[in-house]
């Protein structure tokens, strides 16, 4: 496997995006236009990575101890490296808190993903996680790539098909067939019926591709984008001329999470949901589905891909 993914070329062009039919921050639907762009056509997977820490002696934000002045109430026990790993519970929950089965794990880092005991060297074509924002900055900038935008991602993620539900068309199971790793089974975040076979990450590319040759544009990890999170969508140029050609989303100041103003992170949109995603929680493993995620923040569920844009590429 090469130091990093396979790159499919796309010609831009011009879609709806968003969302009217689902969670509120979907919407309202808009027409966008893209620039040619190239993308992985799958995550990077955790020898990738691993490639560009030995190549760099790049060190995680998981990996590096929390500054005391950042955190000055917290106890020094928990100033340690580490990271957020789901934790399956017992039983049923209240799903509204999160903080049922996301639990801070000292040691967890994209080398030990689940915390102290875990390992990727048997996990070297599964999607590194994990990684914050900045971590994926930088090995896009070492790779010679970058991050998407939001609207680049969800184009991809469409693969031609202008608004259907998922990235292979409306229907969940065509034929019965399981199209993505996401949550089997209806009782989340406690029982799982492993009908696709994984319980956590599976390797990229195991599921199916979209219709443009693009591996686990739903389920698996949620993947960052480079805009700034947005409550929603802008709303709809009055005619497809004026659609705004490749649009970037909100800024850091708008990006920060009102009902938290103690926290002044910013948030980025992480898209196409993840192996956690169950159909009676966070039906979110579509290319119309966004949310938000603190810069600073690695977790078990989220990795990311890289872009070339055809500047970048004719230059």
């Amino acid at each position: 496997m090469s130091a990093a993914p396979e790159l499919v070329r796309l010609s831009g062009g011009t879609f709806r995006m968003g969302s009217d039919e689902h969670y509120p921050e979907e919407a309202p639907t808009h027409l966008v236009r893209v620039g040619d762009f190239s993308i992985g056509a799958t995550a990077v997977t955790n020898a990738q990575f691993a490639r560009f820490v030995r190549a760099t002696g790049y060190v995680t934000v998981a990996e590096r101890p929390l500054d005391p002045a950042e955190f000055p109430d917290a106890p020094a026990e928990n100033l340690v490296p580490g990271s957020m790993v789901f934790t399956p519970t017992d039983g049923p929950v209240d799903l509204r808190h999160l903080s049922q089965w996301w639990t801070w794990t000292p040691g967890a880092s994209w080398r030990a993903p689940y915390g102290p005991g875990s390992s990727v060297k048997r996990l070297p074509d599964h999607p590194v996680v994990q990684v914050c924002h900045e971590d994926a900055r930088a090995y896009a900038d070492w790779a010679g790539l970058d991050l998407p935008t939001e609207a680049e991602w969800e184009y991809a993620a469409r693969g031609g098909l202008e608004g259907a539900a998922y990235t292979w068309g409306d229907e969940k199971r065509p034929g019965g067939r399981i199209m993505a790793n996401t949550w089997d089974g209806p009782d989340f975040p406690w029982r799982h019926t492993k009908e696709s076979g994984y319980l956590r990450t599976a390797p990229v590319g195991r599921f199916p591709a979209n219709g443009f040759g693009l591996f686990d544009m739903a389920g698996n990890v949620w993947e960052w984008t480079d805009d700034w999170w947005t409550s929603r969508h802008p709303d709809d140029a009055t005619s497809a001329c004026c659609a705004p050609l490749d649009p970037r989303g909100g800024d850091l100041e708008g990006s920060l999470d009102r009902h938290q103003p103690q926290f002044r992170t910013g948030r980025k949109v992480i898209k196409g949901g993840s192996h956690l995603c169950a159909d009676s929680y966070c039906l979110r493993y579509r290319p119309a589905a966004r949310r938000p995620q603190m810069v600073d923040t690695g977790m078990s569920h989220v990795g990311f891909r890289c872009v070339r844009r055809a500047v970048s590429e004719a230059g």
